[in-house]
C-alpha cells in the first residue's frame, strides 16, 4: 500500500512540473504579441498601403543650408479648366475609382491622416491646430456617424456616398515650394498641402461663397493618391497615371492667388485693379519657369552666338538665336535664314540663226 501511494505522489508531482512549464511558456509567448498600439496603427491602415510604401513616400525635411533659394506660392485650381477634371471626376464611386475628395474625406473619416485649421493666410501644421474631424464635419454639416470601435483616442466615422459633398468641392488651394538646391544644383516644384474648397450658396440664393474647409500634408497623403489611376485628356482614355503623377509633375493649371509675403497679403490685395492682378501673376510664373537661367555664366559659345545674333540683326542678313540645351549644359544655337531670291531664267534670243534655238549661258566660263 506504501508503495502504491509513492507512485501516486510521484505521479502527482510530475503533473504539477508539467502544468508550470505550460504556464512558462504561455507567459513568455505573450513577451512576442504586438501591444494595442500597434494593433491600432494596422488597423488604421487603408489594404495595400503598408509601411514600406508609407516610408517610401515619406520625405525628410531638407536643411536651409542645403537650399540656395525657396519661395512659396498659393495657387488656387479651379476644376471647370479641362486639365483638372481628373480631380473631380468621377463624381460617383465607379468600379471602386473615386475622385480626390471622396479619397480625402475617407481617409480623415478612418483617422488614417490629419487635418490642419485653415488659418487666414497662415499654415501652421503643428499639434496645436490639428483639426477634429468630427467638429469639421459639424461645421460643414456633413451627416456622419460613429464607426464601430470608435473612441475618444482614436475616433471614427462612417459617412454614406450620398453625403459626401463632391459637387459643391469646385476647387483647391495647393501650398507649393519652388526650391533651388545648391547641393544638384536643380529647381524643383513641390506641392506641400492641399485645401479643398466648398462652394455653396446661401439660404436666399445668389452667387456662392467659397469656404476652405482644411489643410491636408501632401506627404501624407501620397500613398493613397498613388493607388488611384487616372486618364488626364479625352483623346487617350487609358488610365496611364495616378492622382499623386497629377501633382508630382505638375499636370494642373492654376492662378497664383498669394505668395509668402511680410505683410500677409493676398494678391487681389496689392493689385486690386485685375488687369494689373494679371500682368503681375504673369510676372511672377514667368519668374518662377526662367529662375534657373539666369543662375549660369554664359559661355564663351553663348557670348559669340550672341554678338553674332546682334550682327545679323542689324545687317539684316540672318538670325542666330542662342540657347540652351538644359539636359548638357552646353550651349547651341539655330540660324535661321532669309530665303534665297529665286534665280531668273535666261530668256531666249530672239531672231538667231541657229537651228536649234540654243540660250546662251549667262554663267561665266573658265
Amino acid at each position: 500500500m506504501s508503495v502504491l501511494k509513492r507512485h501516486i505522489t510521484v505521479a502527482a508531482a510530475l503533473l504539477m512540473t508539467a502544468a508550470a512549464a505550460v504556464a512558462q511558456d504561455s507567459s513568455s509567448s505573450t513577451v512576442v504579441r504586438r501591444g494595442g498600439a500597434d494593433r491600432n496603427r494596422n488597423e488604421q491602415k487603408q489594404p495595400g498601403v503598408t509601411d514600406r510604401m508609407q516610408k517610401f513616400y515619406e520625405e525628410a525635411p531638407k536643411s536651409d543650408a542645403d537650399m540656395q533659394w525657396m519661395r512659396v506660392i498659393y495657387r488656387e485650381i479651379d476644376l471647370n479648366k479641362p486639365k483638372n477634371a481628373s480631380l473631380y471626376y468621377p463624381e460617383d464611386i465607379i468600379d471602386g475609382d473615386k475622385n480626390l475628395f471622396r479619397i480625402i474625406l475617407e481617409q480623415l473619416a478612418d483617422n488614417r491622416i490629419a487635418a490642419y485649421e485653415y488659418l487666414d493666410g497662415r499654415e501652421i501644421f503643428t499639434d496645436q491646430y490639428k483639426l477634429k474631424v468630427g467638429d469639421m464635419l459639424d461645421r460643414f454639416h456633413i451627416y456622419h456617424t460613429d464607426a464601430k470601435g470608435s473612441t475618444e483616442k482614436n475616433p471614427r466615422y462612417v459617412i454614406e456616398e450620398v453625403d459626401v459633398p463632391t459637387n459643391e468641392v469646385l476647387s483647391y488651394y495647393l501650398l507649393e515650394r519652388w526650391e533651388f538646391d545648391s547641393r544638384s544644383n536643380n529647381m524643383r516644384t513641390r506641392v506641400e498641402a492641399i485645401c479643398p474648397v466648398l462652394h455653396r450658396s446661401g439660404d436666399f440664393g445668389g452667387d456662392a461663397m467659397k469656404y476652405p474647409m482644411f489643410w491636408v500634408k501632401m506627404d501624407a497623403l501620397r500613398p493613397y493618391l498613388s493607388q488611384q489611376y487616372i486618364f488626364i485628356d479625352d483623346d487617350n482614355n487609358l488610365p496611364k497615371y495616378t492622382l499623386d503623377d497629377f501633382f508630382a509633375m505638375n499636370m494642373y493649371e492654376g492662378d497664383i492667388y498669394k505668395t509668402r509675403n511680410l505683410r500677409n497679403q493676398s494678391m487681389m490685395q496689392m493689385y486690386p485693379d485685375p488687369d494689373d492682378l494679371k500682368r503681375a501673376q504673369d510676372s511672377i510664373q514667368n519668374r518662377l519657369e526662367t529662375f534657373d537661367d539666369h543662375l549660369w555664366v554664359p559661355s564663351r559659345e553663348e557670348v559669340i552666338a550672341a554678338r553674332e545674333a546682334r550682327e545679323a540683326a542689324a545687317a539684316g542678313d540672318s538670325i542666330v538665336i542662342p540657347s540652351r540645351d538644359t539636359k548638357t549644359g552646353s550651349a547651341r544655337s539655330s540660324r535661321a535664314r532669309k530665303p534665297a531670291a529665286k534665280r531668273k531664267e535666261p530668256k531666249s534670243i530672239k531672231g538667231s540663226n541657229s537651228s536649234n534655238n540654243a540660250v546662251r549661258s549667262v554663267r561665266r566660263r573658265k
